[in-house]
């Protein structure tokens, strides 16, 4: 069977981590609505600047504005072979948008506390060049501010910052969190442990969905 996916959770939670892994595990892409956001800000085109005006505001990107870019990417893609949705849909209405042009499998939930969060993303550091996410605490490159895999500036993204993560956090619980309470009234929710680290979140991920 196709597996599509729906990653929920809040910032931090491990959704990207661990979407690398089931992408080579199921051979089905992981479309990071973050990562398009990114691509468009770097590229300075007007929807990119008009993005980065709501990111930095701490806000999130309106529905249609949202929508519009994942069903474009859905009909140039293609996504028969299944997909993971990580960072779409982030509310009602655009799990409502979504429905009306892809059938959603299973909706993930990781659970996970704030303060577990909050170490998560305060140590988080991410090359400027290749990407690549490191951790002051858990994983920091061998030279300060230096990436190992290209020689690229480490930085803390401003949205990594304290008071930016509690104010993603705040959002996350007024706006995103009732997906939950939408996915498990259609049967769809599967709820897993995101306290741990990533091996341990992926053996609950299998178990969960009996892979």
């Amino acid at each position: 069977m196709a597996f599509n996916l729906i990653f929920l959770g809040p910032p931090g939670a491990g959704k990207g981590t661990l979407a690398l892994r089931v992408k080579d595990m199921l051979h089905i892409p992981h479309i990071s609505t973050g990562n398009i956001f990114r691509e468009a800000i770097t590229a300075k085109t007007p929807l990119g600047l008009k993005v980065k005006s709501i990111i930095d505001a701490g806000k999130l990107v309106d529905d249609d504005t949202t929508v519009a870019l994942v069903k474009e990417y859905f009909a140039q893609s293609g996504m028969q072979a299944g997909y993971i949705l990580d960072g779409f849909p982030r509310t009602i209405a655009q799990a409502d948008a979504l429905a009306l042009f892809s059938t959603v499998t299973h909706a993930v939930n990781f659970d996970i506390e704030d303060t577990v969060v909050l170490e998560r993303l305060g140590g988080r550091r991410v090359c400027r060049s290749c990407g690549f996410n490191w951790h002051a605490s858990f994983n920091p490159p061998k030279q300060a501010n230096v990436c190992d895999k290209c020689g690229g500036e480490v930085y803390t993204r401003d949205d990594d910052k304290p008071e930016a993560v509690q104010k993603r956090l705040l959002v996350y619980r007024e706006q995103t969190a009732p997906l939950t309470a939408y996915y498990r009234a259609k049967g769809l929710l599967v709820d897993i442990d995101a306290n741990g680290n990533v091996e341990t979140i992926l053996t609950h991920f299998k178990k969960a969905l009996n892979l």
